[in-house]
């Protein structure tokens, strides 16, 4: 590569913080985490002491979100989280040898692990919870990440009573991981842009090549993409092409290239700053004399965007997930809109949880648990729907037109991140 391809390069690449200013904004929004959201969920649940316990190489989800990025959590890891009470504050307690940067008190200076169930029981012993949560939930699989070894050896370092007073906190833990800061809030702004700025490049004619291009390679185009930047993807990316069946009779169900009439349907995301994202996007490629999609799949477009609008403005403080659903799909069937389906889920700290869940693609009545849980203000979703209905230029075949856009949920209501697409990306 000259020195032009380069600069080119460096200009089309999104904006990326250094790692170690990453490093610096991630270790802040996380000290205003544990100052305010912490306390919050710990009065919530009615717990006045958390524990968590885990180990190198098989860390808590909730551990790791309340740890820097910079630092190594070698062995066993033990976190005391203990509510003075109002004025007071969360006491931070962090027993092992990981280096917290600050946010943790650290007594322990030892290097040999036997210590450490003896200084916890002591800790346990001096502070003299009512009640202790453990990371033991049934719905949350964020919520249940104690090991069922580590659960049996802190019973034996306890005394009885304090065995006793052990419970789930698994809504502790939904709190927290769910709940996101007014600074995070406008953080993922940027996290979004990205996301759409790297879906926005593999939908170019600069790496689609009509006849020779597949899905399959656009997939790896976007992981590869993604690695480039210096980011994760959030979960493996999934492109598909969706064809009309006239085309499919002409070039044979063999055939895999992304061809002129062809839609691209793409479902994936990035982690950055901690912060997942998750988008369905479409793209049309045009046929010769095309300047836009036909006019059947515009519409149908449009109306996944009326029933984004119905999502949106169904948003209230303390509806759980399920209630949301029926109230969502109740509206957008008077609206009429074309055969609708919903099944979003939180965003965050983690993909799939643990805000409320509003359906599932094979689910559109009621889920259990999951969709039991209440809404709360700064809660972020993915608004995953779909919409079909028949196409008239592909000859009345009907196409389901699934899209998805980060939202986040505040006291002034549900809002996209950034921006939601209302056109077909054009190849």
């Amino acid at each position: 590569m000259d020195a032009s391809s380069e600069d080119a390069a460096s200009k089309d690449r999104p904006p990326i913080l250094p790692l170690r200013e990453q490093a610096r904004v991630i270790r802040e929004i996380l000290r205003k985490r544990l100052e305010t959201i912490l306390p919050t969920a710990m009065r919530e649940a009615g717990f006045d002491m958390w524990v968590i316990l885990c180990q190198e190489d098989d860390l808590d989800p909730v551990f790791v979100s309340m740890m820097p990025m910079d630092t190594w959590c070698p062995i066993l890891q033990m976190l005391v989280l203990y509510d003075r009470g109002a004025g007071e504050g969360v006491e931070r307690i962090s027993i092992a040898m990981t280096n917290t940067g600050g946010l943790f008190e650290q007594p322990w200076k030892g290097r040999h692990h036997e210590e450490q169930w003896p200084l916890l029981g002591r800790i346990i012993g001096e502070r003299d919870p009512r009640r202790i949560g453990l990371n033991i939930g049934q719905v949350q699989w964020a919520a249940g990440g104690l090991t069922h070894n580590l659960f049996e050896q802190l019973v034996h370092a306890l005394p009885g009573k304090y065995v006793d007073r052990l419970a789930s906190a698994e809504p502790m833990a939904t709190r927290w991981l769910a709940t996101l800061t007014d600074e995070e809030v406008k953080l993922y702004e940027d996290v979004v842009a990205v996301a759409r700025r790297i879906i926005a490049d593999c939908y170019s004619r600069g790496t689609i090549v009509p006849g020779e291009t597949t899905a399959e390679d656009l997939e790896w185009q976007y992981w590869q993409r993604c690695a480039n930047l210096g980011l994760e993807v959030s979960f493996r990316p999934f492109f598909n092409r969706v064809r009309r069946d006239t085309l499919k009779e002409q070039f044979g169900k063999d055939d895999r290239a992304i061809r002129p009439g062809d839609l691209i349907h793409c479902d994936c995301g990035i982690r950055y700053l901690r912060l997942s994202s998750d988008h369905q996007h479409w793209a049309y490629v045009r046929r010769p004399g095309e300047t836009e999609a036909p006019e059947g799949l515009r519409r149908l477009l449009a109306q996944a965007n009326r029933l984004q609008d119905i999502f949106r403005a169904e948003f209230r403080e303390g509806l759980t997930g399920n209630e949301l659903l029926a109230r969502i799909l109740a509206r957008a069937g008077d609206a009429k809109v074309p055969n609708p389906a919903v099944y979003s889920h939180s965003l965050g700290l983690l993909l799939h949880e643990p805000g409320p869940l509003i359906g599932l693609p094979w689910e559109q009545k009621r889920c259990p648990g999951r969709g039991d849980v209440a809404l709360r203000p700064n809660y972020a979703f993915t608004m995953e729907l779909s919409v079909a209905d028949a196409v008239p230029e592909w000859d009345g075949q009907k196409v389901c037109l699934s899209i998805e856009e980060d939202v986040v949920f505040t006291r002034n209501g549900c809002r996209v991140l950034g921006d939601r697409q209302t056109a077909f990306h054009l190849v």
